[in-house]
């Protein structure tokens, strides 16, 4: 696993990835360091060392298992986009849908590789024979369009994948910070790093449906042709308009001279999911099998 090629693509998408952890200048010159002390190839126990350190004495969720749910939903990414690719129906798109296409794919084959070292290195086995339903791929008629249409299914995987990320932050929050190589790390922000690159994927696939759904906007609406999915509901559906106890549509809830929409609230913050609901048939547990 090429560790140092993991976080450059996720440099290209996020160009703050380094920079919000540290310095730019000290967050590289820790990497310079790690490279000195540790071969690539022991990256991987480097990682597992950080995250088992973190978890020590706390009472957050299994790592392993936080860990896998997570590999379980990038490893059916990365399969849906490998599927894509291969696609006749790929050739169809522009060449920049393709090229954008083609990165998310890499950056999705780099979380996979990243998380099964983590899981592998804490004691772990990861999960495998995680892929995207064939059936249900060579059902999706058009690149683009409705509900059934390769882009589509793409929107709700990584709508799905952002909230599922978000339900999980609690089995991140009160670990304490790690040192490594003299930087200090927190675990709850790495994920979140991860998150927002996820994040970043699912505007992107919002922007390029876009061209031919005017309702798709990079973030969610309510109002889009696929917002009525039940990817969009739960627990804590999309339409929810309270954020920390604070109702954002209430008179003055924010400032004396400001008010909200109850769209303009909804649209403001992605909401959790659990894993019961990410893993229900009506949405990303429907779609793995052979």
């Amino acid at each position: 696993m090429n560790f140092f090629n993991i976080i450059s693509q996720l440099a290209e998408v996020d160009s703050d990835v380094m920079g919000r952890l540290d310095s730019r200048r000290a967050v590289f010159s820790s990497l310079t360091t790690v490279g000195k002390r540790a071969t690539q190839a022991a990256v991987p126990a480097l990682l597992a060392s950080f995250f088992s350190k973190a978890y020590a004495g706390t009472s957050a969720g299994d790592p392993k298992e936080v860990f896998n749910y997570a590999l379980t939903l990038e490893l059916l990414e990365a399969d849906f986009y490998k599927k894509v690719i291969a696609s006749p129906l790929f050739n169809t798109a522009t060449a920049a849908d393709q090229a954008a296409i083609r990165q998310i794919s890499k950056h999705e084959n780099s979380h996979v590789s990243l998380l099964q070292a983590v899981v592998t290195g804490i004691g772990g086995t990861p999960v495998t024979n995680i892929t995207f339903k064939q059936a249900t791929f060579n059902s999706l008629a058009t690149f683009y369009g409705g509900a059934t249409s390769i882009l589509g299914v793409a929107q709700l995987l990584e709508d799905t994948g952002v909230r599922a990320y978000k339900g999980r932050a609690a089995d991140l929050q009160g670990l304490g910070d790690v040192t490594i190589s003299g930087s200090v790390y927190n675990p709850l922000e790495t994920a979140l790093r991860i998150h927002s690159v996820e994040a970043r994927h699912a505007a992107h696939i919002r922007y390029m449906r876009s061209t031919l759904n005017p309702a798709t906007t990079p973030w969610i609406t309510g109002g889009g042709d696929l917002d009525g999915q039940p990817h969009y509901t739960g627990a804590t559906p999309e339409s929810n308009t309270t954020q920390s106890g604070v109702s954002l549509i209430a008179a003055n809830a924010i400032t004396a001279n400001t008010t909200y929409s109850q769209a303009d609230a909804a649209a403001s913050f992605d909401e959790p999911l659990t894993v019961a609901e990410v893993t229900d048939a009506s949405r990303a547990g429907g779609l793995i099998g052979a």
